[in-house]
């Protein structure tokens, strides 16, 4: 089995200090995540970036200085910005991070409810991202909330709007409004992908150790981080995103993968060589 890539999606967009006081805001709070979950064992973070008191921006160069503060910190790790940004923003604010050629950026493959709120994701608009990132050689990582999104993201591999060879997936379950998270989904979900495909999947809140559990042991890959879970265990929050992915690494031991560096990571995933 393939070593695992271990993803720490540090801040996201809709979870804040009164959720947990570590999540992280400024430049300098997301470097410091983004070097406890490297330090730990992520190859990749999932990065959604922040003004000063929290906001949610999708501006470009808030996004370079975050990731600038990022690969000083932790070198040779790979850079995943978010294309989703938060709910609401334009397809326009939402592509600026792919103007800085991050080697593989989200893109989210459909429309989904998203708790009390709808996030929209139109096939005319993942048309648009698609053919951006591949005219700027940035990988697809397809983020799935449901079945439909996988059949989406293989239609646009069908038609050219992304490539067809090697796609990576990232099933996204536990989602209010989308598909629920249990293990028969995420199996579902794997077996309905391409053979050369690689996957990950994200579970959100209490299911992101229990799915990623499940994904160590089928030979997928795992996403943790404050994004998507702020508790290390029940009733107990996570100082750091670090101590998240030190948990996915326990689990990976006890399940016999090892962990993948950034460099293997990009192997893996056949990202492009800067």
């Amino acid at each position: 089995m393939e070593k695992l890539i271990i993803t720490s999606a540090i801040c996201g967009a809709e979870v804040t200090k009164e959720n947990n006081p570590a999540v992280p805001y400024t430049v300098e709070e997301i470097a410091r995540e983004a070097k406890s979950a490297y330090d730990a064992g992520a190859a990749i973070i999932h990065l959604h970036v922040r003004w000063d008191d929290g906001t949610p921006t999708q501006d470009r160069e808030r996004f370079r200085e975050c990731m600038d503060a990022i690969y000083a910190a932790c070198p040779g790790v790979i850079i995943l910005p978010s294309t989703g940004g938060a709910v609401g923003m334009s397809a326009e604010e939402r592509l600026q991070p792919t103007e800085l050629n991050p080697l593989i950026a989200t893109l989210d493959c459909g429309s989904c409810n998203f708790g009390d709120e709808v996030f929209e994701n139109t096939i005319p608009m993942l048309k648009t991202f698609g053919e951006v990132m591949t005219k700027r050689d940035i990988k697809a990582e397809c983020e799935c909330f449901e079945k439909g999104h996988v059949d989406t993201a293989l239609y646009l591999a069908k038609k050219g709007f992304i490539p067809a060879e090697k796609m990576q997936f990232n099933f996204v379950l536990g989602v209010h409004g989308a598909m629920d998270g249990n293990v028969r989904d995420l199996a579902y979900l794997a077996s309905s992908i391409p053979p050369d495909a690689t996957w990950c999947v994200t579970g959100i809140g209490r299911h992101e150790f229990p799915l990623a559990a499940a994904a160590i042991a089928m030979g997928g890959h795992v996403r943790v981080g404050f994004e998507d879970n702020l508790y290390y265990a029940k009733g107990q929050l996570a100082t750091s995103n670090g101590q998240l992915v030190e948990k996915a690494v326990a689990l990976a031991g006890l399940l016999g993968r090892e962990i993948a560096t950034p460099a293997e990571a990009r192997k893996i995933l056949s990202l492009r060589a800067d």
